[in-house]
């Protein structure tokens, strides 16, 4: 983690809902175990395990970036019948150790998905 006075502070929790994410009308991940990450003012980004999404929809891309903060991201396409999100999700395959956490989970860029939604934990 950095200093929580960073200016690109970096903090890690679990989220207490559940995290259901739906692209061309189909579930792709539906987790109760998302965590989320705040980065400095950037708005909080879930971070869904890869065993609560459905990976058949999604296909690796040689799109990559990288994080000062987190490492190398790599990326997904994702398909559902005839629509597709071009570089819609990344993940950190080998995360810095201070964000070590956040390996085997993807992000969904909420724009480029129907929506991502928080609903209360089944009781």
């Amino acid at each position: 983690m950095t200093s929580p006075s960073h200016p690109h502070a970096i903090t890690i929790e679990k989220n207490q809902n559940r995290v259901k994410v739906t692209f061309n009308g189909t579930v792709i991940a539906d987790t109760r175990q998302a965590l989320v990450l705040r980065e400095g003012t950037l708005p909080p980004v879930h971070y869904i395990p890869r065993e609560d999404v459905t990976m058949s929809y999604l296909r690796s891309t040689d799109h990559a970036t990288h994080c000062p903060f987190k490492g190398d991201a790599s990326y997904f396409t994702v398909s559902v019948e005839d629509k597709t999100a071009e570089n819609a999700v990344w993940t950190y395959e080998a995360p810095f150790a201070s964000v070590a956490e956040i390996k085997n989970h993807v992000v969904f860029y909420p724009e480029k998905m129907d929506a991502i939604e928080e609903l209360p934990p089944i009781s």
